[in-house]
């Protein structure tokens, strides 16, 4: 049996995160890794926040702080939603831990010892106003692709093209807004990619048949582009900082590594980081070190990320000449748009996860965004949408069904589940169907189609319901008592299944349903087939309460609230 290693894109440090960060990369990751615990399976499940680089010393001193602390309260803040969104991660960490700059210099230090990274000197945007070089983000401009006049001097938020500050049209500092700029010479550390250029062609090749198409299609596109020798190091205050002991004159300078040369080196630095918690029981090189055969690594990010982990990272890892584990799978996500608009972090549109649990319990947000996650192209966010979505499943096939049915058997039958007679034909086919629907569910999860899945547990819930108006109970119970008894049962060892295949989208309210019923050794982590076909997992006798309501219906007041505070359809 494999052990499966998944990580999500490293959220940056830099401001709690939209829900278009969440659907692309955390939340099906923690859906996954929840879903493959429940099957028994060995999970790792890694994520940090990604700490170096220009935006985080622009937000600390757009605050006052000083930037570790800035971070270390940034990352707590983040980490604080995370929990609220019950991601289940086995370790959150941080890059600027010291795990991660021990392991970033040593992947430097054997680089260079290959001969894949070289000393160059460059011309550099230079600010006589603030005295000192501009790395990548200190410098904004219009982008000379598509003409967005907020492009930053390493990529272009608009269309998403990698670029230097020097290509910016009408450059000016990110921090005085000075648009007397200089270009000086300064020294670099360059990653040789070029020579490593057929090695990472002839690596992405044998994973075509296995990648979806986006991630493929995007590595494709930049080797068929070319891969170009790129500087792995800033000028700046804050990073990984360039060893001494292997490049000392820039060292004494102060050069840091480039963010995204260390950030994806911080799956590997937080899973020693959690490996360091406890050293006797956790080996952090058995994940990822000479492990190919063993370990099954699983990616999660919006297509945006996909070239610096499908291509750049990569090159990395070969160019280290050490068996480091490389991705197997990445499943890459489109973007989800909020009324066709783009969120924005640095603007400030859509919802933020913050925002989105001041609203609403995290289940309601699970849901909405895994039912409609933007796998083969971008989805649009609308309030319209969720409060339909929320109504409609939720609230109505799955809240409504668990409601009405321990309610109407306590009113009739009393706290306990109640006997009746023996299952008959209706029951057989709704085993049988539930069996088959699950089957779909499972193949779904396991094939990483977060949308088909979720329609198939929308179709195990529908399902209950299909059974409930079927039988009847509320009139089957006038004629014949042990019949509407027996439909009862049937139905709460729906809503236990339910408690159980559930979990990986709504834990919470899984949690609610299971805990509705008093069973004496519950330890069930998933049903099989032929207990879905049963259906016999509650007893007749068991103790049950009825739940506070799983969801409440969201009213057409509540839909005007939220678009006055959000906004509806951008202008």
């Amino acid at each position: 049996m494999a052990r499966h290693l998944i990580t999500s894109a490293l959220p940056y440090i830099n401001g709690i995160k939209h829900l278009g960060n969440m659907v692309g990369s955390m939340l099906p990751a923690d859906v996954y890794s929840r879903y493959l615990r429940q099957r028994g399976e060995d999970v790792l499940y890694i994520c940090a926040t990604d700490e170096h680089g220009t935006p985080a010393e622009l937000a600390a001193k757009e605050q006052g702080l000083p930037v570790a602390e800035f971070c270390a309260q940034a990352h707590d803040a983040q980490k604080a939603v995370y929990d609220g969104f019950a991601l289940a991660f086995d370790y959150f960490g941080r890059s600027s831990s010291a795990e991660n700059r021990e392991i970033t210099q040593h992947f430097a230090r054997k680089l260079n010892e290959n001969g894949f990274i070289e000393e160059r000197s460059i011309r550099q945007v230079y600010s006589p106003v603030d005295g000192r070089f501009l790395p990548d983000r200190y410098v904004e401009g219009t982008c000379p692709h598509c003409g967005y006049d907020k492009a930053r001097g390493d990529q272009c938020e608009n269309c998403t093209r990698v670029l230097d500050p020097t290509d910016l049209i009408n450059p000016r500092s990110a921090i005085s807004g000075s648009t007397d700029l200089e270009i000086r010479e300064t020294k670099h550390l360059f990653l040789l990619q070029s020579k490593l250029e057929n090695e990472v062609r002839e690596w992405v090749a044998r994973h075509d048949k296995e990648w979806p198409q986006l991630a493929s299609s995007i590595a494709h596109k930049w080797l068929t582009e070319g891969l170009h020798d790129r500087a792995i190091t800033r000028d700046l205050d804050w990073g990984v900082p360039v060893p001494a002991d292997t490049w000392p004159e820039l060292a004494a300078e102060g050069k840091v590594f480039y963010v995204w040369f260390d950030a994806p080196i911080e799956y590997i630095g937080a899973t020693k980081e959690w490996a360091d918690q406890d050293p006797s029981t956790r080996d952090w090189k058995s994940w990822w070190y000479d492990v190919d055969t063993d370990v099954r690594y699983t990616e999660f990010m919006a297509k945006d990320n996909v070239p610096f982990h499908t291509v750049m990272f990569p090159a990395t890892e070969l160019g280290v000449r050490e068996p480091w584990k490389k991705v197997d799978y990445v499943k890459a996500f489109n973007w989800l748009t909020y009324y066709g608009g783009k969120f924005s972090t640095s603007q400030k549109r859509g919802v933020f996860t913050d925002q989105a649990l001041e609203i609403l319990p995290a289940d309601y947000w699970r849901y909405f965004l895994i039912a409609n996650a933007p796998e083969s192209d971008d989805s649009s966010f609308t309030w319209e949408h969720f409060t339909a979505t929320v109504n409609k499943d939720l609230a109505d096939t799955l809240g409504n069904f668990v409601n009405r049915v321990l309610s109407f058997s306590r009113k009739r039958f009393g706290d306990d589940v109640p006997a009746g007679g023996e299952p008959g034909e209706a029951e057989a086919r709704l085993g049988e169907e539930i069996a088959k629907l699950l089957g779909e569910y499972e193949s779904q999860m396991e094939a990483l189609q977060f949308r088909k899945a979720a329609a198939a547990l929308r179709a195990l819930w529908s399902a209950g319901n299909s059974y409930l108006e079927e039988k009847a109970p509320w009139l089957e119970i006038k004629t014949d008592k042990d019949g509407a008894a027996l439909t009862l049962r049937t139905a709460m060892n729906l809503i236990h299944l339910y408690s159980v295949v559930s979990e990986p989208f709504i834990p919470a309210s899984a949690k609610t349903m299971r805990e509705a019923f008093a069973l004496a050794d519950d330890t069930a982590t998933w049903v099989t087939a032929d207990e879905a076909k049963a259906l016999t997992s509650v007893p007749a006798g068991t103790p049950f309460t009825v739940p506070p309501v799983l969801f409440a219906k969201l009213t057409d007041e509540d839909l005007e609230t939220y678009k006055e505070r959000f906004g509806g359809e951008p202008s």
